[in-house]
């Protein structure tokens, strides 16, 4: 009995100091935050991961990764579904004087101003895109990323196509092999020379993640509890999140039965144009469809009837 106790109080402590390590800040735009999140039915988050390095701010930073996550009824599965960077969009105009226009919508963080202001235009060129409101949001920035990579004893990932790295030079040969955080963020952010460009690194982005998950439930972090404050640590100094309301810990308690078999990675059904000799990629109709299916819960049986944009992780 005394065991137990202490058990579950160490546990509370464990949960208010990571409560406390996370950065909180509202990233969703009034237009694109839902009115209130219900954890008992579909959920839908905003994923951003900056190009920040550390010592660097402002708003020259890009959005390299954006990501719409859908949880379904039940959080039994979730789809991962991958924003091209490249994607010709409309953005609002922005607190900051920026008055809107078509553009990239990567570009949409740096026209906020970067960081949480950053990530509110974001948000709200996306609820215009896609009609969605969302249950929250949650920034990370690449040096947050490798340190907890490595906090988790490296990674493994299987490359399907090799490629070396325009960043280092590395050669990146086919086959599954462990990465620390510095090659596996290396690798997912490579796009040139694959055979489907930017579609191949955001097919990858989504197998770290699922990679990150498995080794994760692979590792006995609970048993080891100064590894997992360490954990906590990196993670609280590179996470900004917005909860929309929702305590961390019922968040957390609601995700945690997710098993990491249950992701599945979508792509946005859309092609690459040129437009005025400046690269994009535009959404085909199927996009709009895809946008649909999420809104009415129906994103099971499109993923079924549209297996050209879904990738099992």
């Amino acid at each position: 009995m005394l065991l137990a106790g202490a058990a579950v109080a160490a546990i509370e402590i464990l949960g208010r100091r990571y409560d406390r390590a996370v950065a909180r800040e509202q990233l969703l735009d009034p237009s694109a935050r839902r009115d209130r999140t219900d954890l008992g039915g579909s959920l839908n988050y905003l994923l951003v991961g900056s190009d920040r390095r550390p010592g660097e701010s402002g708003p020259d930073e890009r959005s390299d990764t954006i990501l719409l996550v859908h949880v379904p009824a039940g959080t039994k599965q979730a789809y991962l579904i991958s924003v091209p960077r490249d994607l010709l969009v409309s953005i609002p105009a922005a607190p900051n004087g920026y008055g809107g226009g078509s553009d990239k919508i990567n570009s949409a963080y740096e026209h906020g101003g970067g960081g949480e202001a950053g990530v509110r235009l974001l948000s709200a060129t996306l609820a215009r895109l896609t009609g969605l409101r969302f249950d929250g949001a949650a920034l990370v920035d690449f040096a947050g990323l490798r340190q907890v990579v490595d906090l988790l004893g490296g990674i493994r990932m299987c490359v399907d196509t090799p490629v070396r790295s325009i960043h280092t030079g590395h050669d990146f040969a086919a086959g599954c092999q462990q990465m620390d955080g510095a090659r596996a963020l290396d690798y997912v952010r490579q796009r040139y020379d694959l055979p489907g460009g930017d579609y191949d690194r955001q097919r990858h982005q989504q197998q770290l993640l699922r990679a990150m998950l498995d080794r994760a439930g692979e590792t006995n972090l609970r048993g080891d509890p100064v590894r997992l404050d360490r954990l906590i640590r990196a993670v609280g100094a590179s996470l900004t999140v917005d909860t929309n309301g929702v305590p961390l810990e019922d968040l957390a308690l609601t995700l945690r039965g997710l098993p990491p078999d249950g992701l599945t990675g979508v792509q946005l059904p859309s092609h690459p144009e040129t437009i005025d000799e400046v690269s994009y990629v535009v959404l085909d109709d199927g996009g709009d469809q895809l946008f649909a299916a999420v809104r009415s819960t129906r994103m099971p049986r499109w993923a079924q009837a549209n297996p050209r944009w879904v990738t099992r992780l």
